[in-house]
């Protein structure tokens, strides 16, 4: 009996050591290009982490907040920012959990997100802000432009999330993906067989643009380096993201509030219409605009487009 229970326990232990190892080599794959580190990164020392920024031009100061989907970072803008950089005072962030900003091993929320936006606008821009957000993270910009009105100016949301999804809160099921993820070894194993080259580069083709053949591998390993940075504390946002602790019920303050909102929605992404239509629903105020043959990630895939509607708008 002794002698099963050694074996066993001698084959546990190799077993997880073996993983171990491969969860090492693949991160150092990752993020052996070193694609995000440049001369121009700054950091915001907030208190919960170091925020990674850029900030470029001059004029009336703009932020851009990335999506929370895994591998998202500021690098989501770059084919924005030289030329929002003529009329702006551009700031380009990655979110906490995200990119080259710190990874805390904590539960990641909407109302965290919230905070540190409202933090940054005080403390490093110091003047009322516009800002162009993406995604799942449309929800926390709402919130806070709506709790600090005094700091927010105009605001551009890509490709919002349903508001039917944003009011999916944690469950059993949810609980449990995020308990597995967040387990030693094991759950960072599982996190990278889910962030892998061939899943990031899936997502882009189906999912982020109209045309696949226009997605660029540089895009692709951009991703894949800012979904591994910071080692095995880079999953911890994705699994409250499958948890969706990052989802909250934005219905009250979509009514009340008063500033301008743009939503740019890419054309062919699915359901993108009906969703916009139920954002105005709650707010009749919003414009909204379409840029033709792109899908979720128009600011990558038809630059020139989105930046006229900004133009435009601002």
């Amino acid at each position: 009996m002794n002698k099963k229970i050694t074996t066993t326990a001698i084959l546990i232990g190799s077993s997880i050591a073996t993983i171990h190892i491969i969860n090492n080599v693949h991160t150092s794959l990752c993020t052996v290009k070193n694609l995000l580190k440049n001369s121009e990164n700054r950091y915001y020392e907030w208190r919960f982490g170091n925020i990674r920024y850029q900030k470029k031009g001059s004029g009336s100061p703009l932020l851009l907040v990335h999506d929370l989907t895994a591998g998202s970072s500021n690098y989501e803008y770059h084919r924005l920012i030289n030329n929002l950089t003529q009329k702006h005072e551009v700031y380009s962030i990655d979110l906490l959990g995200y990119g080259l900003s710190d990874k805390p091993s904590m539960t990641y929320t909407n109302n965290l997100y919230e905070q540190l936006i409202c933090d940054f606008i005080k403390n490093i821009i110091g003047k009322k802000t516009s800002v162009i957000v993406t995604g799942e993270s449309v929800p926390f910009i709402i919130m806070a432009c709506h709790n600090n009105p005094e700091i927010f100016n105009k605001i551009i949301c890509i490709n919002p999330q349903s508001l039917y999804l944003q009011n999916q809160i944690p469950s059993k099921q949810t609980n449990l993906l995020k308990f597995f993820l967040e387990i030693p070894v094991l759950g960072t194993f599982i996190y990278h067989m889910q962030m892998n080259k061939h899943t990031i580069e899936k997502t882009f083709k189906e999912e982020f643009f109209y045309y696949p053949e226009e997605v660029k591998e540089k895009y692709i390993y951009n991703y894949l380096e800012a979904a591994h940075f910071g080692n095995y504390n880079s999953k911890y946002a994705f699994a409250s993201y499958i948890g969706k602790y990052m989802n909250m019920n934005i219905l009250h303050e979509l009514k009340e509030i008063n500033n301008s909102i743009l939503m740019i929605g890419g054309q062919e992404k699915k359901d993108i219409q009906t969703i916009i239509e139920n954002y105005k629903y709650y707010n009749p105020a919003i414009e909204e605009i379409y840029i033709p043959e792109t899908k979720h990630l128009p600011q990558l895939e038809a630059p020139d487009a989105v930046l006229e509607q900004i133009d435009m708008f601002l």
